[in-house]
């Protein structure tokens, strides 16, 4: 990967760093708080563990799950995941309920150190993606300024972003860019 920097290219110790995963994963059609897949948290474990490894300060993980358009879906919240992620990693996770703003960025602003911290889903806001629909199914479109909050926000939240989200990495969408961060790599599922 010629001039793309790689997670091994990083000194990660004592550093927050901000992974965009694909935790996209299946939920149970009757009951979605149940997993019924972690092949792509399982996917996600070698990034975090190597993260972790090399003492980064925390891991901060953010994804989308499902299709929520731009809106809080409750059946789409990343806060199953959590605890799935959780019994994967042996570890306590701290689940925070926002993606941006004050309550993220508090959450991150000076974690426990070694920690682990999911972020609610990133496609609860038209930031993200863009695009969205309104409660009517309308289609919406993010303000350009809003977006830019957005994005400026997320590079809050760590010192050194890592794409190992393989399965959205073509998307143009905010969480896939690395705006504002001086260090950006690919993890190792994006290597």
């Amino acid at each position: 990967m010629a001039g793309k920097m790689t997670l091994k290219d990083l000194e990660l110790e004592g550093k927050r760093v901000l992974i965009r995963v694909d935790f996209n994963v299946p939920q149970d059609k009757a009951d979605p708080t149940k997993i019924t897949n972690t092949q792509r948290i399982d996917g996600a474990m070698p990034t975090i563990k190597y993260c972790l490894d090399k003492k980064a300060k925390a891991v901060v993980l953010c994804s989308h799950l499902g299709r929520p358009d731009g809106s809080k879906v409750d059946k789409y919240s990343l806060a199953p995941v959590a605890k799935c992620l959780e019994t994967i990693a042996g570890k306590p996770v701290k689940f925070v309920p926002e993606c941006f703003g004050p309550v993220a960025e508090e959450a991150c602003k000076d974690p426990e150190a070694g920690s682990i911290i999911l972020l609610e889903n990133l496609r609860f806001h038209v930031e993200e993606e863009g695009k969205g629909a309104d409660s009517a199914g309308n289609k919406t479109k993010a303000k350009p300024e809003d977006v830019t909050k957005f994005r400026e926000s997320l590079a809050k939240l760590a010192d050194i972003y890592v794409n190992d989200a393989f399965g959205t990495a073509h998307r143009a969408h905010s969480s896939m860019l690395g705006e504002g961060y001086e260090q950006r790599a690919c993890g190792f599922l994006v290597e």
